[in-house]
């Protein structure tokens, strides 16, 4: 697997080449797109400091894509434990969701990656701090303003300024509902905000995750 760059002047490419049949489907879900020399992920040449993040994207993208395809293990609590260290001073409003929200409670699951909700000055903020591990430029996305990637141990991914409606068609994880009702845990000594289980439990069950309902409704029915 090799890393390229590639700008006409107006759009600059990362691409992952050289991907093995393997691999793709796994690319494909980190959302790389096949191109003519690979897979890649497309951006405005004028968007700041593409070139120290395509530098991070070079060291980092294999392993990333090597952890995703589960080939390597992913050492989410050494990411978690590395981010903490990095934010901990920061004013900056956030909270976990997903997996690493139910194995910082203790559920037996192990995440694939660390996501975090924040506001559009916590996403520019996290970009800031994480200069040395972005892999991607920040993105605006369908229901947030801002989407950013890093591997720092592993990846960790955030999204900020989440849209207004999004609980319109239900309760997610990121909406209005969840942070009206984050919850507190203690990982590691650290207070970390997680949403609610019962909001968790009712997606995972949405999705058909069907081993991870019945450990979140074990884990309710024991606390």
């Amino acid at each position: 697997m090799r890393t390229l760059w590639e700008s006409d002047g107006n759009t600059t490419s990362f691409i992952l080449a050289d991907v093995e049949p393997e691999y793709e489907a796994t690319v494909r879900h980190l959302y790389y797109q096949p191109v003519e020399r690979g897979f890649a992920k497309s951006y405005p040449a004028d968007k700041p400091h593409l070139d120290r993040v395509f530098t991070n994207f070079e060291r980092y993208a294999p392993q990333m894509v090597l952890q995703a395809a589960e080939r390597k293990p992913i050492p989410w609590e050494q990411a978690l434990e590395a981010l903490i260290q990095v934010i901990a001073d920061e004013p900056i409003d956030w909270w976990i969701i997903g997996s690493s929200a139910l194995a910082v409670r203790g559920i037996d699951i192990e995440p694939h990656d660390i996501d975090l909700v924040t506001d559009e000055d916590g996403a520019e903020r996290l970009y800031a701090l994480l200069e040395n591990y972005v892999v991607e430029p920040l993105q605006s996305g369908w229901i947030w303003r801002a989407f950013g990637r890093a591997f720092l141990h592993s990846r960790v991914e955030w999204i900020g300024s989440v849209s207004d409606n999004v609980d319109d068609s239900g309760p997610t994880e990121f909406g209005t509902t969840a942070r009206n009702r984050l919850e507190v845990v203690h990982w590691c000594g650290t207070e970390i905000r997680v949403p609610p289980l019962d909001i968790q439990l009712a997606i995972c069950e949405q999705r058909k995750l069907t081993e991870r309902s019945k450990k979140i409704r074990r884990f309710m029915a024991a606390s």
